[in-house]
């Protein structure tokens, strides 16, 4: 039975100022995107559906976290409007301003995934809509032990990321380079079933927004194991 969120003693940590430089890295890249990247990708239904299938199983005013909520759009609106309370994490100052100037009823901190604290503050559903690529392998089951932990029992999960088999990167993106993983599907869902967390649907989409560069996304909705 998995624990709540511990740090493995055989583990090593990564150096805490190299992954500082990376995550400013990051950041500094999503700057560059901004409003662009809602541009690049407008055509977000398997997300949005994802969100519409979560509301069916939520509660009235669930407390909800989006994983790197980018501009609040379309996830952070689509749960306000539906009447969640929603606290976003994004770590780039851009596109916390145009998220907090798109959703101003939703709460978004400068905060990295592994910010995560369970001890902090629980929610009724957490949702990293192509968040988690955005970490190396080596971190993403640390990641994910955090996102059970700060579920309230039987709180649902859910995520998407793109079909791939990379670690960690670099590619370039709408003018600028970011780094990526991804998982065969087979291999995202043992990842994810190790953290704890019941698979109780999966959704894959086709996505080739402008006919070059085809992917298939993939979409769980996971429950907190006991």
């Amino acid at each position: 039975m998995p624990s709540d969120h511990t740090t493995d003693p055989h583990e090593i940590a990564p150096d805490p100022e190299a992954w500082a430089e990376r995550n400013a890295r990051q950041a500094e890249a999503f700057d560059v995107i901004g409003e662009r990247y809602d541009e690049a990708f407008p055509n977000k239904e398997g997300q949005e559906d994802c969100v519409r299938r979560l509301l069916t199983l939520l509660p009235p005013g669930a407390e909800v976290l989006d994983l790197g909520s980018g501009t609040g759009l379309p996830t952070a609106r689509q749960l306000v409007s539906s009447g969640a309370r929603v606290t976003g994490f994004e770590i780039s100052e851009r596109m916390l301003a145009l998220a907090r100037h798109n959703v101003p009823e939703a709460e978004f901190r400068k905060a990295d995934i592994l910010d995560l604290d369970p001890v902090e503050k629980s929610y009724d559903a957490i949702v990293a809509f192509f968040s988690l690529l955005c970490l190396p392998k080596e971190r993403i089951p640390e990641a994910l032990g955090r996102v059970r932990a700060s579920l309230a029992p039987g709180g649902l999960l859910c995520l998407s990321m793109v079909e791939a088999d990379l670690d960690d990167q670099p590619i370039p993106f709408l003018g600028t380079e970011i780094r990526v993983s991804g998982y065969p599907r087979d291999e995202l869902r043992s990842v994810v079933e190790r953290a704890g967390l019941v698979i109780e649907d999966e959704r894959a989409v086709a996505y080739d927004p402008d006919g070059e560069n085809p992917e298939v996304q993939v979409f769980l909705t996971c429950r907190r194991g006991a």
